[in-house]
């Protein structure tokens, strides 16, 4: 009994030693509970007409700052106490955000803003308003990512450089809350975490990880050098010495008559393809002076379904064996040959080294953002000094949340479809949003996302849409395999097509219904010969 009281003693001095460490390491925090007013100034500014509510989360007791109007701007912001550096050790950034009506254009993201004397004003705070990082989903048309944006000072031109996050993660497709994390260390590493799964790590140094880099190239092409006018790029050109052979005749024709071509047996040289129909008669209203004269339709000569064929005999075309086409001289290495001229490399007055960036403090969080849906919640937004605060408030504030949203949108997906397909469809979905995430396929990212959202608004064409990704997979393979230059090609699948005409108006769709039934009935008498039909 006695060591059972120790250990309960030594838990309760832990957990009471991770609640103050917790306390220490949180720098700003905001559950929403209560009323934002007082804490949150919502922007003075004109285009800023977004209503902003205190509401609770569908389905939860829990509240969130919501955006309750589509199709417009909104902006709001929170001054800390004191500014975070985010020069000292590590700093986490952490928020929650649903999609409660979906999310097809718009906007979710936080920024992180610099203190005032940067030059901005609380009840002035728009898209100009300067800030140190931008995080957080974006997705309209083409774009579909979670930011990550460093806003740095150019330590010689003096001017602040958004330097972007590159192939950063999508954003994902539910009506879901999730929690996104971004974790900057002081080994220059940042973490992009998405519903504390790592989605994305870089290094604020790499020219790999940011557009712009960070630490500019030391060398650069010499602006003023000049391609030489004697400078030959052809690595093949046309062998000089080459002649014509005498027996070349570029004339030929391509296709000539088959000389040995025979006429069927039973061939009707004397019948016409086409009759008039003899069972038509000329209607009761028709008026010469206004109609003209009346022809009677033509019907396919019933005497020709029985023979090879009628009308005129001609002997079919075939290739013709002398055909060569227009002679050219065949290619020999260039003996001038020089390479692709590039300029020269030079110092590059703008370069600096770096051994850390110098991150500008944060002092206030703010939201700005324009959308076109309502519903989009904010919560549980965090500043923390030590990842394992975020952690553990991962752990009580959202998780419950998501584990009760992610149980009612099974059973939402069992009852629309009996058979689970729904449900099956919604993990291929995310498997196809990880796949856009490759680094090998970013070239086609934007490609393969498109194909997605479209496969979201059709669900019969999924099927289509994984042989179209898969192309582009085997292609880009194919090509960093045997070095290939050829780009691969989206396969437009008919189902694929189909969903781009049902997004069109009813009347576009009635046109599109009749011109097909025009086709069909084209199609269907390619073979037979042509109909002369009068217009009435």
């Amino acid at each position: 009994m006695g060591r059972f009281a120790l250990l309960l003693l030594l838990a309760f001095a832990s957990f009471q030693a991770l609640c103050f460490a917790a306390d220490d390491d949180t720098a700003f925090y905001d559950s929403f509970d209560e009323p934002f007013d007082g804490r949150w100034i919502v922007s003075d500014k004109d285009d800023y007409k977004g209503v902003w509510k205190h509401s609770k989360s569908e389905g939860h007791d829990d509240y969130g700052l919501l955006v309750s109007e589509k199709a417009r701007k909104y902006a709001i912001v929170n001054e800390l106490n004191e500014p975070v550096s985010l020069k000292d050790g590590s700093t986490v950034l952490q928020f929650e955000t649903r999609f409660q009506n979906g999310l097809e254009c718009g906007g979710a993201y936080l920024k992180y803003l610099r203190p005032q004397e940067a030059g901005w004003k609380a009840k002035l705070f728009d898209n100009e308003s300067p800030y140190s990082i931008m995080f957080g989903p974006d997705k309209c048309g083409a774009t579909n990512k979670v930011h990550f944006i460093l806003k740095h000072k150019n330590p010689k031109s003096g001017e602040y450089v958004e330097h972007h996050l590159k192939y950063p993660p999508s954003v994902p497709s539910d009506k879901l809350t999730h929690v996104y994390t971004a974790i900057l260390k002081p080994d220059n590493e940042v973490r992009i975490l998405i519903d504390g799964e790592e989605k994305k790590k870089a290094n604020f140094l790499s020219a790999d990880d940011f557009e712009p880099p960070l630490i500019p190239a030391k060398t650069i092409p010499d602006p003023d050098d000049k391609k030489p006018e004697d400078w030959d790029e052809r690595a093949k050109i046309p062998d000089p010495n080459a002649v014509k052979p005498d027996d070349w005749d570029e004339d030929a024709p391509m296709e000539i008559e088959d000389e040995e071509a025979v006429k069927p047996e039973g061939w009707l040289d004397d019948e016409p393809e086409e009759i008039d129909d003899p069972e038509a008669t000329k209607p009761e209203d028709w008026d010469d002076e206004e109609d003209g004269e009346w022809e009677a339709p033509k019907i396919d000569n019933p005497k020709c379904e029985t023979a090879p064929g009628c009308g005129e005999w001609k002997r079919p075309m075939k290739m013709n064996p002398a055909y060569k086409g227009k002679w050219s001289a065949p290619l020999i290495d260039n003996p001038n040959y020089k390479g692709i001229w590039k300029p020269q490399e030079i110092p590059n007055p703008d370069y600096f080294e770096l051994d850390k960036p110098d991150f500008e403090p944060i002092a206030a969080v703010g939201i700005e953002i324009w959308t076109m849906q309502d519903g989009i919640l904010f919560d549980n937004i965090l500043i923390a000094k030590n990842d394992k605060v975020a952690e553990s408030y991962r752990e009580t504030t959202w998780k419950p949340k998501f584990e009760v949203e992610k149980e009612k949108q099974k059973a939402e997906d069992e009852s629309t479809d009996s058979d689970g397909l729904s449900g099956v469809q919604k993990k291929v979905f995310d498997v196809l949003y990880k796949v856009a995430d490759i680094p090998f396929l970013s070239e086609y990212k934007l490609q393969i996302l498109d194909l997605i959202e479209k496969a979201e608004k059709q669900p019969n064409i999924t099927i289509g849409v994984i042989v179209s990704i898969l192309v582009i997979i085997l292609t880009v393979l194919f090509r960093l395999l045997f070095g290939g230059k050829k780009q691969p090609k989206v396969e437009k699948n008919p189902e694929v097509a189909e969903t781009s005409n049902n997004q069109s108006t009813s009347g576009e769709k009635a046109e599109e219904e009749e011109e097909e039934e025009e086709e069909e009935e084209k199609e269907g008498t390619a073979a037979a010969p042509r109909r002369r039909r009068r217009d009435t």
